[in-house]
């Protein structure tokens, strides 16, 4: 059997899995900024990597166990993450001690439609390791006819998702 091809990383940053999340979330290599972060934790949950969530995560990071983990498998399965877009970061650099990303994520509801997670994240950097604090839950993104697709497909969401959410 052929090995599998290499598959592009859910955070949508147009590298491979491989190069992007996957040494993040295996760590191999810490997160050097927020943003980074951000995204391995993004592909965490479009890929049920409930370990990477809880370990990037200050408030449960030296708490992990495996009942934990176990019960946020079990919540992962449930989900289905198609897409994330990132819409705006403040510090958060290789440099800097706290950073903000305000991200829209985009998942698939029990009912076939389309949902989204709109928050503005808060970080900070201990010991050369980026943790996520918490967030702000804001209100959902307005998508416009002639607006780029929250897909990632880089057509109108007039002309790919308009009429499937």
């Amino acid at each position: 059997m052929p090995p599998a091809p290499p598959k592009a990383c859910p955070c949508g940053s147009n590298l491979l899995f491989a190069a992007c999340c996957e040494p993040v979330i295996a760590q191999h290599a810490a997160a050097k900024t927020a943003l980074q972060l951000m995204r391995s934790r993004y592909s965490a949950f479009a890929l049920g990597e409930a370990r990477h969530i809880l370990a990037s995560h200050q408030a449960s990071a030296n708490d992990i166990s495996d009942t934990r983990i176990q019960q946020l498998r079990a919540e992962l399965g449930s989900q289905h993450w198609l897409a994330l877009r990132i819409i705006d970061t403040r510090q958060g650099r290789e440099q800097d001690l706290t950073g903000i990303v305000e991200f829209c994520a985009f998942y698939r509801e029990q009912d076939g439609s389309i949902g989204q997670l709109h928050e503005r994240s808060r970080f900070q950097r201990n010991d050369d390791h980026w943790f996520y604090i918490d967030g702000d839950l804001l209100p959902h993104l307005a998508l416009g006819r002639n607006d780029p697709c929250w897909c990632g497909s880089h057509r109108k969401y007039k002309k790919c998702h308009l009429n499937a959410t």
